[in-house]
């Protein structure tokens, strides 16, 4: 429960009860628990639907929900969708790009991805079938999580210092194997074969994404992460809105 709550803490702006201190290790850990942590955000957009469906049209319900997503998330991952949007921009050496992660100015590029992130998120979520809206809202952030403890698994961190350093410090194979035993039944008892292709689509971006960073940069870092599951999230959607 203990990493459960860390999990929490580092993923979203819920006021939860101060944890004791943090030990060596404790951030990786509790990668275990990021897909209960997405399911938990999920839970939650779709208590809000519960909630704003009878007062507003669909798709400006929906534009509220992809706004409350970020605010709960106290829009973390989104920053690192704009860094690294700006880091691939910016070409040049390997210190370029992190030098350009680092910088706390967002650049044309990384707005520009911010607006296509949340507008493809947008679209794909007013494009779920009524029937498969509420298999949606909860089972796309536990898999965007489970994306991230993918990119993280098994990579070097491309920094000595931050929190991806912390976190591929802690995680693990127990950690990635708890993830996935997670999410397995999740995809499959939430939304069936579909469920099932949006899992496959993340395990193939969460180790592309990894496999593409470590090989440019030499690693990953905490803005990778935040990109890995923000991009994981409209593909997930993707996936749920195709009609198949």
């Amino acid at each position: 429960m203990g990493h459960y709550l860390t999990a929490l803490r580092f993923l979203t702006i819920l006021p939860l009860p101060a944890g004791s201190r943090f030990e060596s290790g404790d951030l990786g850990r509790s990668t275990a628990w990021f897909p209960l942590a997405g399911l938990t955000l999920g839970a939650l957009l779709l208590l809000a639907d519960q909630v704003l469906s009878p007062l507003f049209p669909r798709h400006l319900t929906d534009a509220l929900l992809i706004a409350l997503l970020a605010v709960l998330t106290g829009a973390l991952h989104l920053d690192g969708l704009a860094d690294v949007c700006d880091g691939l921009a910016a070409r040049g050496s390997t210190e370029r790009f992190l030098a350009v992660m680092k910088d706390s100015r967002v650049g044309a590029v990384g707005v520009v991805g911010l607006v296509t992130g949340i507008g493809l998120k947008y679209a794909a979520l007013l494009a779920v079938s009524a029937g498969m809206r509420w298999q949606a809202l909860l089972l796309v952030p536990a898999l965007a999580r489970f994306s991230m403890v993918l990119v993280m698994a098994g990579a070097a961190s491309a920094r000595h210092d931050g929190l991806g350093a912390a976190f591929v410090a802690g995680i693990g194979r127990t950690q990635l194997l708890l993830a996935s035993f997670t999410v397995l039944p999740l995809c499959w008892f939430i939304a069936g074969p579909r469920g099932m292709v949006a899992l496959l689509v993340v395990c193939l971006w969460g180790t592309a994404v990894r496999g593409y960073f470590s090989q440019r940069l030499g690693g990953i870092t905490g803005d990778i992460v935040g990109f890995g599951g923000e991009t994981a999230e409209v593909a997930c959607l993707l996936c749920l809105a195709a009609a198949f």
